[in-house]
């Protein structure tokens, strides 16, 4: 089979797609997509170019580089950063959130590509999340507190990773350090990488190197089983330091008026 035949049946069933559900993706018949992969027709530029972006690939990558589960694309500056992503779906055709747990963490780095891994991850559903790709992750460690060890933070998958934002929250997956919860520090760098912090000020902000960087994915929300205790009641004193200072408060604004 040739290289774009080849590449199009691997990438569509490593993204969990039927030939109908890839084809209604781009816009064409399901006969077709056969066809194509099948080697029996070739797709015309303007369709190999929205598969391409379908895939977060170039024409040239989709053409002429055989992708398989150990390929992986040039770092170009500026460009965005390509993977590929497996997804599993409910019985209705639409995609579950998968649920990562810590003890599945270091299997997940070798098989986040890999249908079959991620089949097995627990799955679930939210109403408040749709029209995107979304994937919870089970934090662990003090680096992010307040938010404690052991919650879930849901999270969707960023494609393009110049649309990161300094200052937000990302679960980064790295060769380096596995499935981490960071804040990202300074806008993303091809020729350096990101820079994580923690909100623990405790723990140093780090670099991690592009080429390290296996997945991407943007906080949209959080789970935990650490219910917030109340408030504890302010003292007789507290209440004398409040009012002495809205006094001091007062006469000084009255003086200045």
């Amino acid at each position: 089979m040739s290289i774009i035949s080849n590449n199009l049946k691997y990438l569509r069933k490593k993204k969990g797609l039927t030939q109908q559900q890839f084809a209604d993706a781009i816009g064409c018949k399901r006969a077709s997509v056969g066809a194509y992969e099948e080697e029996r027709a070739e797709p015309k530029y303007d369709l190999l170019n929205k598969i391409a972006e379908f895939y977060n690939l170039t024409i040239d990558e989709l053409v002429n580089e055989e992708i398989s589960d150990t390929w992986k694309p040039k770092t170009k500056a500026g460009a965005s950063q390509v993977r590929v992503l497996s997804v599993t779906l409910d019985a209705s055709e639409k995609e579950n959130i998968e649920l990562v747990p810590v003890k599945a963490s270091a299997g997940y780095l070798n098989g986040y590509a890999d249908p079959e891994f991620v089949a097995e991850l627990p799955k679930f559903s939210l109403p408040m999340f749709k029209n995107g790709t979304f994937r919870a992750f089970e934090i662990k460690g003090d680096s992010m507190l307040p938010l404690e060890s052991g919650s879930i933070v849901i999270a969707e998958y960023v494609d393009d990773w110049n649309s990161i934002k300094p200052g937000q929250t990302y679960v980064i997956i790295s060769s380096q350090d596995g499935v981490v919860y960071k804040r990202i520090g300074q806008k993303f760098k091809p020729e350096k990488g990101l820079l994580l912090v923690s909100d623990n000020k405790v723990y140093e902000p780090y670099w991690v190197q592009t080429v390290d960087v296996v997945e991407i994915w943007k906080a949209k929300g959080y789970f935990t089983t650490q219910l917030p205790e109340p408030s504890p009641e302010p003292s007789i004193e507290s209440l004398t330091d409040m009012v002495a200072q809205m006094q001091k408060t007062l006469k000084s604004a009255i003086k200045n008026s």
